[in-house]
């Protein structure tokens, strides 16, 4: 087996050539976004243009590199050129930009986003000063759209698997530990809990055979950062659960990704395949004494599997729901091991912690949250997609000047911040920073990462009825302060929206709240509150408007004649329905 001085050579070897060879290299964004807006027929034809002219080139799909408001978004580097961006390319213009810049050198500005690297190129602005991509300090997201999801060797010359070497070579396991501790690094699935002090845990529980999890379940409206690393970058998650089994004495790696996300799941499992191949996954990883071994287990279309205890159910081949606790996962977790669960941008964040230090990422985000936050921005924006800007950013910074605001010069009105069990913040809190803290202060979570934003004519009540049915039908029903009280605040919910409310529906939906914090087994029910309460705080008068003048300002709510479509079998009618609290 090689060893990694040998597999660095060959990678850097093979990245040389294509950074720096004689053939230009053409990279397309291939994730989910960039499939969405016709990236593969785009590929094709790149391909096939290039065949028919007898141009020798790389051609690589690649992941996203955030900018998903321009896909289908392509890149060509020619030999001792910048790199240049194409936005929105469709096929039916490939022939002509291969006439003009890859068999001519005409640029082709009128296509182009932005460029990269030394030179100028006039008429096109660097990609370091577009709005979307200034503020962003990609630590997580190093990779996305740069290299080759598929190619091993691709991150390695990237500086990939290093940290695995240096902690294998010259760190003990409770070095790596103390190197987390001191990063300040915080769960970037929700609960923001010290990924060092959780490992600590798992790290005091015998063995030999213990768990590393990760989670991508990720099954909020509006996130997919999680999914997005694994399309673009999924080494750096394999080479951060692998560090994470060292510095806890874990055997085991299982990530688990939602069933029917076909990229991140095939992406995974080949980036899984090829770190065996070179014997970074197995038994005695780099010649050391350490072996571990990893899989992808998928679940079904189920929220509350992203909850840590159903997900270790849904993996030992069982419906998917929380378990009773204690004992506590670090204790007795996946098929009675001790486990440890950790969302996807949290482990993708430890390669870098290793390789860099601890300190270094401390000293990047603010006083109590460290690090980065890697945003999904959606909705009535003008440039939506991911990006990954230090904690302390404030939000208008991200929603105005990164985002766009809203398109056509409209208003936006609120936020839908950190998943359906978030909370929306009204536009006017757009001034707050983006820590875990700030945003709970201001009454909403951060949560994985999710902001969709809304523009002048939405609906606060709407959509907090939107919010309510997604969590009411997600439930998973094992207890009944969640599974009952998400549907009675579904049923006030849609009164209020048919202009039909009764006395006392707010006192009702306040009683309601409490006893699912109260008495829910997990989040999932003791954060179903959270939603109705911020957009009552802040939104109390379109509130009052609906359940005393029998009205909507916005129109969205049809009154009487409103009936809210339930596409699922297990609601058979809109009628409202008799309960007593």
């Amino acid at each position: 087996m090689a060893t990694f001085e040998e597999l660095l050579q060959e990678a850097q070897r093979r990245h040389h050539e294509l950074e720096s060879g004689e053939r230009p290299w053409i990279r397309v964004g291939t994730a989910v976004c960039g499939e969405a807006a016709g990236a593969l027929p785009v590929v094709e034809a790149f391909r096939a243009e290039l065949e028919r002219r007898g141009i020798a080139a790389n051609v690589s799909a690649v992941g996203c590199l955030g900018l998903c408001y321009a896909e289908p978004l392509v890149d060509i580097l020619k030999p001792g050129r910048p790199r240049i961006f194409y936005k929105s390319l469709t096929p039916e213009q490939v022939p002509g930009l291969v006439e003009s810049y890859l068999a001519g050198d005409n640029p082709r500005p009128d296509l182009a986003l932005a460029y990269t690297g030394d030179g100028h190129v006039e008429g096109i602005p660097r990609l370091e000063e577009l709005p979307m991509w200034s503020r962003q300090v990609r630590i997580a997201l190093r990779n996305c759209g740069h290299i080759d999801p598929l190619d091993i060797h691709q991150y390695i010359a990237r500086g990939g698997y290093a940290a695995l070497c240096k902690a294998l070579s010259v760190m003990k396991p409770e070095d790596v530990q103390k190197e987390v501790q001191t990063s300040g690094l915080r769960g970037r699935g929700g609960a923001a809990f010290p990924t060092g002090t959780k490992w600590s845990f798992l790290s005091r529980s015998p063995g030999p055979v213990k768990y590393i999890l990760a989670n991508c379940e990720e099954g909020d409206p509006g996130a997919y950062n999680d999914k997005g690393i694994l399309e673009s970058d999924p080494h750096t998650l394999v080479e951060g659960v692998i560090l994470a089994g060292y510095a806890t004495g874990a055997s085991n790696g299982v990530v688990f990704i939602r069933h029917g996300h076909e990229g991140p799941i095939h992406r995974t499992e080949q980036a899984i395949q090829q770190a065996y191949g070179l014997g970074l996954l197995g038994e005695n990883i780099l010649g050391s004494s350490f072996s571990f071994h990893m899989e992808v287990s998928l679940t079904g279309e189920s929220y509350v599997a992203g909850e840590e205890t159903a997900l270790m159910e849904s993996i030992e081949g069982k419906r998917a729901m929380p378990r009773y606790r204690p004992p506590f996962p670090a204790a007795v977790g996946v098929w009675g091991h001790p486990s440890n669960i950790n969302n996807v941008k949290t482990l993708s964040y430890v390669p870098e912690i290793i390789s860099r230090g601890g300190e270094w990422f401390a000293g990047i985000g603010s006083e109590s949250s460290k690090g980065t936050a890697i945003l999904c921005l959606s909705g009535n924006i003008s440039r939506p997609g991911m990006v990954e800007v230090p904690m302390g950013t404030s939000l208008r910074e991200i929603i105005y000047e990164a985002a766009g605001g809203a398109p056509g010069g409209r208003s936006l009105k609120f936020l839908q911040t950190g998943g359906p069990l978030g909370g929306l913040l009204h536009a006017d809190q757009v001034d707050i920073a983006l820590d875990f803290e700030s945003m709970a202060r201001a009454g909403a979570i951060l949560g994985s990462g999710g902001i969709i934003a809304a523009d002048e004519d939405a609906c606060a009540v709407d959509m907090t009825r939107l919010l309510v049915a997604f969590c009411q039908y997600e439930s998973c029903g094992k207890c009944f302060p969640c599974r009952l009280g998400m549907t009675h605040l579904l049923e006030v919910l849609e009164r209020m929206c048919r202009f039909e409310s009764r006395p006392g529906d707010m006192e009702v939906m306040r009683h309601i709240g409490q006893d699912m914090a109260a008495g829910s087994l997990c989040g999932h029910g003791q954060l179903g509150w959270n939603p109705v309460q911020s957009a009552l705080r802040q939104f109390s008068q379109e509130f009052a408007a609906h359940m005393e003048e029998k009205r909507c300002p916005t129109g969205r709510c049809l009154g009487p004649i409103f009936t809210p479509q339930r596409t699922r079998a297990r609601w058979v009618s809109a009628q409202p329905v008799e309960m007593k609290v």
